[in-house]
């Protein structure tokens, strides 16, 4: 069953059923109380959870796209952890509960998708008698294959927010996916749809603070899980959403998938971290050291330095990002349509660190080979710090690299360095609308008025009319640089009238400029307070603007 038959027919069923069919919402969620990304299917509906809004008919279902890097160490090594992914759900809004969301679930994963009744599993949690009496008595699940289980397994919430006690449906792939007596999740014994009975609101801890409204619920099935299944293959990278990727990888390091166990686990991973990356730039998430941007970046350095263990010395986002659109484009048309924009803004990333990846980690092989010869347990955080700050590793990043070196970083004192950075960088802030006045009188003299465009659109082509450090106009600046910049025409709009200035990327033909925070000075000239992460910039020069 290709994996748009089984999207299509998860939701035409759920549409049988009165349930109304929601689009994909972006990774980037509206509610101020969910998390920094799109997790699930059920971000979009947190008001509807909550009460404060009220759906008609109160029932919905969805395909999601929905990020998590919380096993982020884990994709690549395992059959089924994945960074993006799609979530099937079904949703009741004081509408039905367990009962029905517990019967449409059984009727659709055996009549639906043949799944083998006997090799289904069933966990509830451990004081949830209903759910467990339901299975038992109205589906007929032997309770031998009904299991309870703690907090940590069937107890969902999304950090503070709705929760409630889960029942998970896992499904058994035979012997040879190992050998186990009874009930053990893993490879073998694997979960592939989670029933949530969010009837709480529960506090960061995941304690019940109180009853929700309604009780509602909230169901998720993972589409490459099911595809794994019902193509009846080894992992969700063997499935026709992600082989194709696979493949690609293959294609641009010259290895062959199955050969070798490490060369498998850096295709997964930059087929998994591509992907993600896709998705996320087609939301508008720009990588950046902050948030959002920075898991974006993560991922994609992440991804990077795997290929280039694989022997990749070139860019390869735009022919990966062309593989992730071949797959997803025709479910998720806002990539095609977005592709040239994606395309550009993972090259430009990717170019900008494959710069200062080669020199980063030679630096990072001699704090190792140091490490081990003065034979102390750990890598100073000076290094960490100057890999972050200079050569633009994510924390992470490093600290996968030691580890697999059998060693650990300095975190106090990358903590104590970041910091200072910190602090350096607010006292920096304060001081530049005074320490550049005379600057920028000048720029204001020669070029007048800066032209604002951001009410009309957040990419502009634009000329570099002025590069300004520390109160002084200079020709160019270089990578590491903490800098102000002046355009003749900008998308960013600069603080004021309680809104705060517009962050983003100003790029030239070699260089990247992060801008940081966006200033009105003397009158109406706007000025980005920005930092050269890739390359020299200079005054005189094309530029193009784009707005996180």
């Amino acid at each position: 069953m290709r994996a748009t038959d089984i999207r299509r027919s998860f939701l035409d069923f759920f549409a049988e059923r009165g349930h109304k069919i929601w689009p994909s919402a972006s990774l980037v969620p509206e509610d101020p109380r969910a998390p920094l990304l799109t997790t699930a299917g059920m971000v979009q509906f947190i008001p509807y959870f909550y009460g404060e809004k009220v759906m008609e008919p109160p029932r919905a279902a969805s395909c999601q796209v929905s990020a998590r890097t919380t096993d982020i160490e884990n994709v690549g090594l395992t059959h089924r952890h994945m960074t993006t992914f799609e979530m099937l759900g079904n949703f009741s809004f004081g509408d039905y509960f367990k009962q029905d969301a517990i019967k449409w679930a059984w009727v659709l994963s055996t009549a639906g998708y043949g799944l083998d009744p006997e090799r289904i599993w069933i966990t509830v949690y451990e004081t949830d008698d209903e759910a467990f009496e339901i299975w038992r008595d109205d589906v007929g699940v032997p309770a031998t294959r009904i299991v309870r289980c703690g907090k940590d397994d069937n107890f969902w919430a999304i950090a503070s927010g709705p929760g409630g006690p889960c029942s998970e449906l896992f499904y058994d792939r035979g012997p040879a996916f190992g050998d186990v007596e009874g009930f053990e999740a893993g490879d073998r014994i694997t979960e592939f749809w989670n029933l949530v009975f969010t009837q709480y609101e529960v506090d960061e801890s995941a304690e019940p603070v109180g009853p929700l409204p309604r009780k509602n619920v909230d169901t998720g099935m993972g589409l490459d899980r099911l595809a794994r299944l019902l193509q009846d293959v080894p992992t969700v990278f063997d499935t026709d959403l992600m082989r194709p990727v696979v493949a690609r990888a293959e294609e641009l390091t010259g290895r062959v998938y199955g050969s070798e166990e490490m060369t498998d686990i850096r295709l997964r991973i930059m087929a998994d971290h591509f992907r993600a990356a896709t998705f996320m730039v087609g939301d508008g998430i720009m990588p950046s050291n902050e948030d959002r941007g920075y898991i974006l970046r993560r991922l994609l350095r992440r991804a990077v330095r795997h290929g280039k263990l694989l022997g990749v010395d070139e860019v390869i986002a735009p022919r990966m990002v062309d593989a992730v659109i071949g797959t997803m484009g025709e479910a998720y048309p806002d990539l095609a349509a977005n592709r040239a924009f994606i395309e550009q803004v993972l090259e430009s990333e990717e170019g900008g660190f494959r710069a200062t990846l080669t020199r980063g980690t030679t630096l990072l092989d001699d704090a190792i080979a140091g490490a081990r010869q003065s034979k102390a347990a750990g890598v100073p955080g000076e290094t960490a710090f100057k890999l972050h700050d200079t050569y633009g590793f994510p924390f992470e990043l490093t600290l996968e690299i030691v580890q697999e070196a059998g060693l650990d970083i300095d975190r106090a004192e990358f903590e104590r360095l970041m910091d200072e950075q910190r602090e350096r960088a607010r006292h920096a802030r304060k001081e530049l609308a005074i320490d550049d006045t005379d600057a920028l009188r000048r720029v204001l003299a020669s070029h007048g008025a800066s032209t604002f465009v951001g009410y009309d659109r957040t990419q502009e082509e634009a000329k570099v009319l002025a590069v300004v450090r520390e109160g002084a106009l200079i020709d160019g600046a270089r990578e590491g640089d903490e800098i102000e910049l002046v355009l003749d025409a900008t998308p960013f709009y600069p603080e004021g009238g309680g809104q705060i200035g517009d962050a983003g990327v100003i790029e030239t033909d070699g260089a990247r400029v992060e801008v940081l925070d966006t200033q009105k000075r003397l009158g109406d000239l706007i000025v980005h307070v920005a930092r050269v992460t890739v390359g020299e910039i200079t005054a005189g020069i094309p530029a193009r603007a784009s707005v996180d």
